[in-house]
């Protein structure tokens, strides 16, 4: 299969396990991509990994406007414009209860979560008017989305803020063509839940992937390339109808 044949691809959170699979399958299908990151040495890393796929990055902190519009514009510069933009970049932040969560933490969270979405649509979107084709938007939220989570009320609070961001930027796209969609992953086997694991229970991490597998009805974690699956689906034109969803990949948790 080679769905994404001459298409263009920007993909924030780059480094990281979702982003960097799902680039990889993509440029496997003939998408050239730019991958987005804070992280040059893992960006680095990541690209020799592609080997002969065609691959660039790009090193933006996702919270900086100017950062964000440099990105935008080498894509420009590199492919003419953006087809599919994947949305992605994010942190977990810190397990605690709300009335102990650093302030500063908070902001900072909401920073990369909400604001760094917003920054990404606000100039990915006359990129893509440019576009007779319009393009595909993709923004990660979670099933923290879709419920709420003691313990990490920032978190969960900004991934309900990217639904809400998602559902209106797709209705203003919907006349240039541009669909905007979220995927929303269950607990996936990555570093992020590394870390939240370690938050929820810092003495036995182990036991707390014990507690959030027995949440997800198919009993386990997803992987990095279940995730990518989806949102190859939601960037390609086998979703050419689909527009302003929410697509949950957990496993059955939100049932």
């Amino acid at each position: 299969m080679n769905r994404f044949a001459n298409k263009s691809v920007v993909i924030t959170g780059g480094s990281g396990g979702i982003g960097s699979v799902t680039g990889k399958l993509m440029a496997e299908e003939g998408a050239r991509v730019l991958l987005v990151d804070i992280d040059e040495k893992a960006l680095k890393e990541i690209v020799r990994d592609f080997d002969s796929d065609p691959v660039e990055y790009a090193v933006a902190d996702v919270t900086k406007p100017e950062q964000v519009k440099a990105y935008v514009d080498k894509a420009v510069e590199l492919f003419g414009g953006i087809d599919i933009f994947f949305n992605n970049a994010g942190v977990e932040g810190n397990v605690a209860p709300l009335d102990e969560y650093s302030l500063d933490e908070y902001h900072q969270l909401i920073h990369v979560n909400v604001n760094g979405m917003f920054f990404g649509l606000h100039y990915v979107f006359p990129v893509m008017k440019k576009n007779d084709k319009g393009g595909s938007i993709i923004m990660t939220s979670s099933v923290a989305g879709l419920m709420g989570t003691a313990n990490v009320t920032p978190y969960v609070t900004s991934k309900h803020a990217v639904i809400g961001m998602m559902r209106s930027a797709a209705l203003e796209g919907a006349g240039h063509n541009i669909r905007v969609n979220t995927v929303n992953p269950s607990p996936v086997d990555n570093r992020m839940m590394r870390s939240l694991e370690s938050g929820f229970n810092p003495d036995e991490s182990e036991k707390a992937k014990e507690q959030f597998e027995q949440m997800i009805p198919l009993g386990r974690y997803a992987t990095n390339e279940e995730i990518a699956k989806m949102v190859m689906f939601l960037a390609s034109e086998d979703s050419e109808f689909i527009t302003g969803t929410v697509n949950p990949v957990d496993g059955g948790m939100t049932a």
